[in-house]
């Protein structure tokens, strides 16, 4: 401990000069304290001493009497942990005590991920953590409250606990594309996070085409996941041709929720199409005439 060389030096000093007298200090502290409160800490014995206090929050040194209370500021106990206390006059004794958090203030929600696909198992996850004024994380055991909405429907509401200051759930997204809400509350104050919810692996692909003066006209059906969400535009399918001449390919993103390709072929010509694992039907197509 810190405080107590610069006790032995006092001690040394006066022991010099012949006055070292041995007396007995004793010093208790409150059994609870709350961050933001103040407390007051009992002495025995008589006389003056040094006091020192040590803490996350703090660091100080005063001057007290012996045999009476030590009063502690209420700004000096704002961060929650362990506190030393120290009396020193012509020996030193020392105490401990623990600040707790006080009533949570405010609560820190993070929830994982910004972007899910729909229809996807145990998917979605946050975490909840209660705070008090001071920033302190509540230890105290609470019930949060989470709701997951996703338009009218409900996908979650539940009451979870905190274990050492923490919360969390997980859940399986929603079954259509758009807005997921996402509410943690704590004594109804309430904390909202989104998450966006898209469409899903196209789902049930099927192709259709025709000859032209070029070749091979050939696009997909309004492509969607199997919960029925329009596939997002961007998403690419892969036409694959197969003639005499061998085998092409023609990647093409899918536009207004269709996907659309030019092939140079005059021969009899099969046609398939894929989107990432889902494969759609065949388009045979006989010889240009």
């Amino acid at each position: 401990m810190r405080f107590l060389p610069a006790c032995a030096a006092i001690c040394l000093a006066a022991a010099s000069g012949g006055v070292c007298a041995a007396q007995d200090i004793y010093i208790h502290a409150p059994a609870a304290v709350t961050a933001g409160d103040e407390a007051k800490l009992s002495t025995s014995g008589s006389g003056k001493a040094t006091f020192y206090l040590s803490g996350p929050g703090v660091s100080r040194k005063t001057d007290i009497s012996l045999g009476e209370e030590i009063p502690l500021r209420a700004q000096d106990l704002r961060v929650a942990g362990r506190y030393l206390a120290v009396a020193c006059s012509s020996t030193c004794r020392s105490t401990t005590f623990y600040v707790s958090a006080a009533q949570p203030e405010t609560l820190a929600f993070l929830v994982h991920p910004s972007r899910v696909p729909v229809a996807q198992s145990d998917a979605v996850s946050g975490v909840a953590l209660p705070f008090d004024q001071f920033h302190n994380l509540v230890l105290t055991p609470l019930n949060v409250n989470f709701q997951l909405t996703a338009g009218n429907a409900s996908l979650l509401s539940r009451a979870a606990p905190t274990r050492d200051g923490i919360a969390w759930f997980r859940s399986s997204s929603g079954r259509a594309a758009g807005t997921l809400q996402v509410t943690a509350s704590l004594d109804n104050v309430p904390v909202l996070r989104a998450v966006q919810e898209v469409a899903s692996d196209p789902c049930n692909l099927r192709i259709n085409g025709q000859r032209t003066p070029a070749g091979i006209s050939v696009q997909t059906e309004p492509v969607h996941d199997c919960a029925g969400n329009a596939v997002p535009d961007g998403t690419i399918v892969t036409f694959t041709a197969t003639d005499a001449g061998g085998k092409s390919t023609v990647d093409a993103p899918i536009k207004h929720g269709i996907a659309r390709a030019e092939i140079e072929s005059s021969s009899a010509t099969v046609i398939t199409a894929a989107s990432g694992v889902v494969m759609g039907n065949e388009l045979r197509l006989g010889a240009q005439r």
